[in-house]
């Protein structure tokens, strides 16, 4: 017997901008801090604007592939890894590494 309703137990909805900031805030803090390396605040919220930027521009693929670690690491390597990198002057492959380490990917 139907209600009706669509079924909506097993539609995953789309993250909020302010979920996607602290999400990528954390994920930031949490590398950085595996790289035991020191960065300025003003350029941590330089990265985090540019990492949600990011995000909220591929949200489609990032909602998509939510349980998928390996593929959202995958994706930061590819879009964000060199940008980030190079703000915070540390070596693309160490930054990868840790962002890995931290994330689960």
């Amino acid at each position: 017997m139907t209600t009706g309703k669509p079924a909506e137990k097993h539609t995953k909805q789309l993250p909020t901008v302010r979920g996607v900031r602290r999400a990528c805030a954390r994920e930031l803090y949490r590398a950085a801090k595996r790289l035991k390396v020191y960065i300025p605040p003003e350029r941590m919220a330089e990265a985090e604007k540019l990492y949600v930027g990011k995000v909220l521009q591929n949200l489609l693929y990032i909602a998509e592939n939510g349980s998928n670690r390996k593929a959202l690491a995958d994706w930061w390597d590819e879009n964000v890894n060199a940008e980030v990198a190079a703000l915070w002057n540390v070596e693309p492959e160490k930054l990868a590494r840790a962002f890995r380490d931290a994330f689960g990917g």
